[in-house]
């Protein structure tokens, strides 16, 4: 006795299969224009917050006006691609690294290094009077007079003070950006501010 035979599902002829639905095609996406992500709103509010101060940051680390835009423009787009891979805990510091870092890697494209000096000769000389002069010439430090000056300090001397007198950082935020003990840049800052009154007043000197 032949068994029973279940519902079975029908079998699909090749006219059916011709009618049968279809996935629609994916729909390319023609709108051009740079890709915006997540965090780049947050990244504009911050870069935005420190422009003056990347803008006094770019001044003290070059020779030029243009240098120095050109060098906070290359730090707004490194900081860009940073940002967007993981957004800092400290934008000013992370910013301000950017901005050093990218004028690091310009000294060594164009092979320019700032002139080194030899200060613990002066560091004995009592020049009280002069680190005042060194401050009030830093906040006219777009002339070309005060660029060379600064330019003539050594690396590490012209870092810290641009970082901290001219960028307004703390000494704890100029110790995180330079890798150094706090310390360390207080004892840079302090000679270089030295060394940089000495050339200024002495200029001022030689004028009269």
């Amino acid at each position: 006795m032949a068994g029973r035979v279940g519902p079975s599902s029908p079998a699909t002829s090749p006219q059916s299969a011709a009618f049968a639905p279809r996935p629609k095609p994916q729909q390319q996406d023609d709108r051009s224009g740079p890709e915006v992500h997540v965090h780049d709103a947050g990244f504009l509010d911050a870069f935005t917050e420190h422009l003056d101060r990347l803008h006094n940051l770019a001044r003290g680390l070059t020779r030029s006006a243009q240098d120095a835009e050109d060098l906070v423009s290359e730090t707004c787009v490194l900081a860009l691609r940073g940002w967007r891979r993981c957004p800092p805990d400290d934008p000013a510091a992370w910013l301000a690294t950017v901005c050093l870092n990218a004028a690091r890697s310009s000294y060594r494209r164009q092979s320019v290094r700032p002139v080194e000096v030899q200060a613990d000769d002066w560091l004995q000389t009592r020049v009280d009077d002069r680190a005042d002069t060194a401050r009030s010439a830093l906040s006219a430090v777009q002339s070309a007079r005060v660029r060379e000056a600064l330019a003539g300090l050594s690396t590490e001397q012209r870092e810290a003070i641009t970082l901290m007198d001219l960028g307004g950082y703390t000494a704890a935020q100029v110790a995180q950006i330079l890798g150094a003990p706090r310390g360390t840049v207080l004892a840079r800052v302090h000679r270089g501010r030295k060394v940089l009154a000495r050339r200024l007043v002495d200029e001022r000197a030689d004028a009269w």
